[in-house]
């Protein structure tokens, strides 16, 4: 379980990504990559006859001397003047916001009634570990907090979100003065968590406790497989076994998302122009992958 809540990490980073960091005023995510002399991310191409849509798979934070800018990733950044993220806002602590107080907060049951007296302990002491009071956690919903301890080890190893890929690409476009359209809304990619039964929250906090110590480890070999563009490994350390582990979960946070954004690529097609699809690598690898979906369509995903 502690390798699969890895995977989960993985799959929600950009959720994690923007409300943990509002929450408590940390600045991490949850994939990390560091810097190599030879990187070749892996990058795929669909095509008709007026359309040219890159898909090109993201990590959410980086080391400074990650060298992802291949001349393919800089050829699709070039080539299209539309950019398509998992969502818009990256960074918008004002509309995070309301959406934390709506679905992150519980003002009238404190978490420490919702946990035993066992868990209680554990997360005092890991919360000890990094510094936070629990008595600041209280008003929070437990998916909440499990998304905070996903991330504040990472923050605590001094990986920077600031480099992650997806953010880099859309100041590029917003500099270019490209249109940058998302597959999600904000409150939609925080409903992946907070609709989740509170039984499922408390299990996905406990597991985040346990696993705070060793995430990084698993989620840097993801995010070195990214860097090499090995799809393969990808699939296997992240999608087939949480796809195992948690079958549901994996149809909510990864599947589901998958075929709804192969809908909207089909969509695109129908026009004309070159886009760049930027989204997490995890959901362009695997037999569930958004090529998977395309392919399902009739359409073909080509890898350059």
């Amino acid at each position: 379980m502690h390798a699969l809540l890895s995977k989960v990490r993985a799959a929600a980073a950009p959720i994690a990504n923007r409300t943990a960091g509002l929450a408590l005023g940390v600045f991490a995510s949850a994939s990390l990559l560091a810097g190599a002399a030879s990187a070749e991310p892996a990058v795929w191409v669909v095509k008709d006859k007026d359309s040219t849509i890159y898909l090109v798979g993201t990590v959410h934070l980086l080391k400074s001397d990650a060298a992802w800018r291949t001349p393919k990733i800089e050829k699709a950044i070039a080539d299209s003047t539309e950019l398509w993220l998992e969502m818009v806002d990256v960074d918008n602590p004002a509309a995070m916001a309301p959406l934390v107080q709506k679905y992150g907060m519980d003002p009238a049951k404190p978490l420490s009634a919702k946990l035993t007296p066992e868990q209680n302990a554990k997360l005092a002491a890991v919360a000890g570990k990094y510094g936070v009071d629990p008595a600041n956690l209280q008003q929070l919903r437990p998916w909440y907090v499990g998304l905070l301890f996903t991330v504040i080890p990472l923050h605590a190893a001094g990986f920077d979100p600031n480099n992650g890929v997806d953010k880099l690409i859309k100041a590029q476009a917003d500099k270019e003065g490209d249109t940058v359209k998302g597959f999600e809304t904000m409150e939609q990619q925080i409903r992946l968590f907070a609709d989740l039964p509170e039984a499922d929250q408390v299990d996905f906090l406990v597991q985040s406790l346990d696993d705070a110590s060793d995430g990084v480890e698993v989620l840097d070999k993801l995010a070195k497989a990214w860097e090499a563009g090995d799809v393969d490994t990808i699939a296997k350390v992240m999608n087939a076994e949480m796809k195992a582990d948690a079958p549901e979960l994996y149809d909510r946070l990864l599947t589901q998302r998958n075929i709804r954004w192969a809908d909207q690529i089909q969509t695109l097609l129908k026009g004309s122009g070159t886009q760049l699809v930027a989204v997490g690598g995890g959901h362009l690898a695997g037999p569930d992958s958004v090529q998977a979906q395309l392919k399902k369509r009739g359409v073909k995903a080509k890898r350059l």
